[in-house]
């Protein structure tokens, strides 16, 4: 848990006003799949990015999506060397531990596809070879909800792949001033201690021995149903939520257990992680459109409606 404050510490430090959506990354990370980040441009999500990996030592690489990208640009490329006399296979950003795709949205229907196998299995297939990716590795995605020009909707299939999705808003005036002075005085938190590869495989070990009770995994089970069964809830959804889903919610609860120093999960932690987890894999319908309604009051609705037992 040393380890854990450490780095909670050091991003606050860098990300002045995102104290909630700290604790969300963390979880991320440590459940070890990949994260959805929303916002408009320039409220840092390269930089969580870039400083999350810098604190626990890992290889990170950016790709910046675009309409004409190709999944060559993002996974392979064949090149020719004029001093071997061969072709050589080169590898491209997918094989690092973070890879953060820029604006998913804008990457073509070609790259989702190829982005799908790296995402669940963590292998890339080129030909007829299969490369197990470095670990850990986790796609971080980010996508602006502004601009609709050159932008194609994710598919539910890659959707359903992020554990989380995580919206950034403006910081409050306080810690805007803040963010002026920080940017102003540089390597005034200048990193000098870093997370290792081994410290992250013991943390994520311990995540795994944290106790889920059956009270715990009916509750869930209670809102799962809810959200298939429920007409107040169907009549507004385009399909149910996947059992992944599910899985996914309690191995978040189990992380945002760990972090708060307790080795069993609680009702408070399935509620907690229930927004990032579900937000981005509810589909909601025209009738939702109707009744003003958005995932995040659906979500809440639910919560409301469920009670632990």
């Amino acid at each position: 848990m040393e380890k854990i404050d450490f780095l909670i510490g050091e991003l606050r430090k860098e990300i002045l006003w995102q104290d909630e959506i700290i604790i969300d990354f963390v979880v991320w990370f440590l459940s070890g799949w990949n994260v959805l980040i929303e916002s408009v441009p320039g409220l840092w999500k390269t930089k969580l990015a870039k400083t999350f990996s810098s604190l626990c030592n890992l290889e990170f690489k950016r790709i910046q999506a675009t309409p004409d990208l190709l999944p060559s640009d993002l996974i392979w490329m064949n090149s020719y060397n004029p001093d071997l006399k061969i072709v050589e296979l080169k590898k491209w950003p997918i094989f690092s531990n973070i890879v953060l795709v820029d604006e998913i949205n804008r990457a073509p229907a070609k790259l989702q596809s190829a982005l799908l196998e790296s995402m669940e299995e963590k292998q890339v297939t080129i030909w007829d070879k299969t490369y197990h990716l470095q670990e850990p590795f986790m796609v971080v995605a980010t996508q602006n909800p502004i601009e609709n020009t050159w932008t194609y909707d994710l598919p539910e299939a890659q959707l359903d792949r992020f554990l989380l999705k995580i919206i950034l808003n403006y910081p409050n005036k306080d810690n805007e001033i803040k963010i002026y002075k920080s940017n102003i005085i540089k390597n005034i938190n200048k990193i000098t201690k870093k997370i290792t590869k081994t410290d992250i495989k013991k943390i994520k070990w311990e995540i795994v021995k944290i106790h889920v009770s059956d009270d715990i995994y009916t509750y869930v089970s209670n809102i799962a149903d809810y959200t298939r069964n429920n007409k107040n809830i169907t009549s507004f959804l385009e399909y149910w939520i996947s059992s992944r889903a599910w899985i996914d919610l309690i191995n978040a609860s189990k992380t945002f257990a760990y972090i708060s120093w307790r080795d069993y999960v609680i009702p408070e932690d399935i509620k907690k992680m229930a927004l990032p987890v579900l937000r981005h894999r509810l589909i909601l319908n025209y009738d939702s459109q109707i009744e003003e309604l958005n995932t995040e009051d659906i979500i809440k609705k639910i919560l409301n409606k469920v009670k632990f037992k």
